[in-house]
């Protein structure tokens, strides 16, 4: 009796123990599933490693693939990121010098309009006697030599104000022949004088800033004929 006794509280303890064991395995399996995500599972999978060496060296391959490829599109990425850099880079500069062209050139027509005013007032400045003669004595005189070094003090006026805005007269003779700066309007055989040389300048030219506002109206030399 004793001996059952014994044996019932053995199998008691080993079935409570057994439960117990049961238990805290249960409990430790719940706390890790509910410790991971379900994105940490799918990347732990995808992290086990190939079971065979043929499936290692596939995937050897295919990340190595897959590598070459990504190198490519970066390669790709940053040509294309240069290219834009370039072509911002040069966009400003063309606005840069569109602007400054604006600020530069902004009053070209107006110096055209007075180019006319100016050929006028060299033409009086020309066309007045310094001296008074032929004027008659007194006050004729006087006036003359007034009114010819006011002509003339007016004209030096505006050629200054011209160089102060950039506007520069061109007055080609003896100087090479510039079809950019120069018109003809006609050649002649001139003793001495290289062919293609300006021997007459009929009508000063003007530019503004390094641009031709108005050609020079010029007589040509051309070479002696044969």
């Amino acid at each position: 009796m004793a001996s059952l006794k014994v044996l019932s509280i053995g199998r008691i303890a080993k079935y409570f123990t057994d439960t117990s064991l049961r238990t805290l395995r249960g409990n430790i399996y719940r706390s890790a599933s509910r410790g991971y995500s379900t994105e940490e599972k799918a990347a732990t999978e995808e992290r086990q490693l190939p079971a065979t060496v043929e499936e290692c060296h596939k995937q050897i391959d295919n990340l190595t693939n897959e590598l070459s490829t990504l190198k490519q599109q970066i390669k790709d990425y940053e040509d294309k990121y240069k290219r834009a850099l370039a072509d911002g880079e040069n966009v400003r500069r063309r606005m840069m010098k569109q602007v400054e062209d604006a600020k530069s050139f902004a009053i070209q027509s107006f110096c055209k309009d007075l180019l006319e005013v100016a050929d006028t007032l060299s033409a009086a400045a020309e066309s007045v006697p310094e001296e008074g003669e032929g004027a008659g004595a007194g006050g004729s005189a006087a006036a003359l030599r007034s009114l010819h070094q006011g002509v003339r003090l007016t004209s030096a006026q505006l050629a200054q104000v011209f160089s102060r805005h950039g506007l520069v007269a061109v007055s080609p003779l003896k100087e090479k022949f510039d079809p950019n700066l120069h018109e003809a309007l006609f050649q002649q055989e001139v003793e001495g004088a290289e062919a293609g040389t300006v021997v007459t300048v009929s009508k000063v030219g003007y530019k503004l800033h390094e641009r031709c506002v108005r050609p020079a109206l010029v007589g040509v030399a051309k070479g002696a004929s044969a």
